[in-house]
């Protein structure tokens, strides 16, 4: 096991570059099911890219790794996602469309990953049980298979589930007839899905709205595609500059992606200055102010940058309320960042921020992806030194996070953790 050793207080400066997608990367990485073949290129290296990887060589598919890109070719599949392989990642639940749509059966382990609410899976069976698919829950597997080729079908969720509207984007690509998902999740990243499957020759229409319509193929070509910049870390680095100050150039910052955080950030008085369509430069010259958000469906405030806002709101002038209404465990970190010395009242999923004049190093232990990285952020700007455990969270998402951070001037280290988990 690792951890990060971080001296906080030294302003960030100079130019980073934000990495592809993860959650962009992971659903095309599954679609090569779909069409047997794939060329993938900007492909960040995170666990989760590797632990797909390894995902598609247990079904029989050759992969083939090198930096920023992924090769997928078909052998002889076995439509099988086990448990052990599952557990690390919920987003395995992801090869249940494609291989039901492509082989006819699939079984794959109920997800793990990471802890921080039931994320139910209902959703994506009830849409696939609509498109002719026989399921069935059985030794913690999801056993499920149709009879020919699963049928087109008029689908509406009950939420707009991100995972469900992939998964069931995915299986009607190759279904008989026309499939339209009402309430579909509106994410840039299923935007970049809806891309990738189109360069396999996929019909589709309305991605990036809540009904997308896909009228069903009988085969598709190999995917050619280039990931999506990766607007969660984009917006992490904003919330390191909004802790430790400074002046930073971030490249491949996708803007069009991330409305509602620079509006918020802009709110608290970080300086965000769009150079180009793919270029930001971000300073922090005063103390921000407190500024309150509320976690939506996008095109609303992500849920996976609130844990990095409330660490950039906990030295802010002021107070911030921080409203969750995606996930229902989703303040964990906040328990860590009262070690650091932040003044949190939790209420429900609400937390009201009192903002200090600074925080103070202390170990602390991430608990999720997006809490290692608000540890991080908050000890970039803290007093005295941060000790954050548990990293390997924080290496399912974010590609060479430490060396950006020391690219910039921060004083961040990876080192052996005494502890064992």
């Amino acid at each position: 096991m690792e951890k990060f050793v971080i001296k906080g207080g030294r302003e960030l400066h100079g130019r980073v570059k934000v990495s592809g997608s993860k959650n962009a990367s992971l659903p095309i990485l599954f679609a090569s099911i779909l069409t047997g073949e794939l060329d993938l290129s900007n492909v960040p290296a995170l666990m989760d890219v590797a632990t797909t990887c390894d995902l598609l060589e247990h079904m029989g598919f050759a992969v083939s790794r090198e930096p920023g890109r992924v090769k997928v070719k078909e052998g002889e599949v076995t439509p099988e996602a086990p448990y052990e392989l599952v557990k690390k990642m919920r987003a395995s639940i992801l090869a249940l469309g494609p291989l039901l749509a492509r082989f006819g059966r699939a079984k794959v382990s109920l997800p793990g990953g990471c802890a921080i609410g039931l994320r139910p899976v209902d959703l994506h069976l009830k849409g696939l049980s609509k498109m002719g698919a026989e399921i069935e829950i059985s030794h913690g597997y999801i056993v499920a298979s149709v009879n020919g080729r699963l049928k087109g079908a008029d689908i509406t969720l009950d939420f707009p589930t991100v995972g469900g509207t992939e998964n069931l984007l995915m299986a009607a690509t190759l279904a008989e007839g026309r499939t339209v998902i009402r309430n579909a999740a509106k994410e840039p990243e299923i935007v970049d899905l809806a891309k990738a499957l189109k360069s396999a020759g996929a019909h589709i229409e309305g991605e990036g709205t809540d009904v997308i319509v896909v009228e069903g193929e009988g085969e598709l070509s190999p995917i050619v595609h280039s990931v999506m910049p990766d607007r969660i870390e984009a917006g992490t680095f904003l919330s390191a500059v909004a802790t430790a100050g400074g002046d930073v150039v971030i490249e491949d910052f996708p803007s069009e992606t991330l409305g509602t955080v620079i509006d918020k950030f802009k709110e608290a008085g970080l300086e965000i200055e769009e150079l180009s369509p793919s270029e930001v430069r971000v300073r922090k010259r005063q103390r921000l102010k407190g500024t309150d958000i509320t976690t939506q469906p996008y095109p609303g405030f992500p849920t996976d940058m609130q844990a990095q806002f409330m660490a950039a709101m906990c030295t802010a002038d002021g107070v911030s309320v921080i409203k969750e209404t995606i996930f229902e465990n989703r303040f964990m970190h906040a328990l860590e960042l009262q070690r650091m010395g932040a003044d949190l009242k939790i209420e429900g999923n609400t937390v009201v921020v009192k903002g200090v004049e600074r925080l103070t190093g202390a170990k602390v232990t991430a608990t999720d992806l997006r809490a290692s990285a608000s540890l991080v952020v908050a000890g970039l700007g803290a007093e005295n030194t941060t000790e954050v455990y548990r990293i390997y969270h924080l290496d399912r998402g974010y590609e060479r996070l430490e060396e950006k951070l020391k690219a910039l001037g921060a004083e961040i280290e990876r080192v052996p953790s005494e502890l064992k988990y």
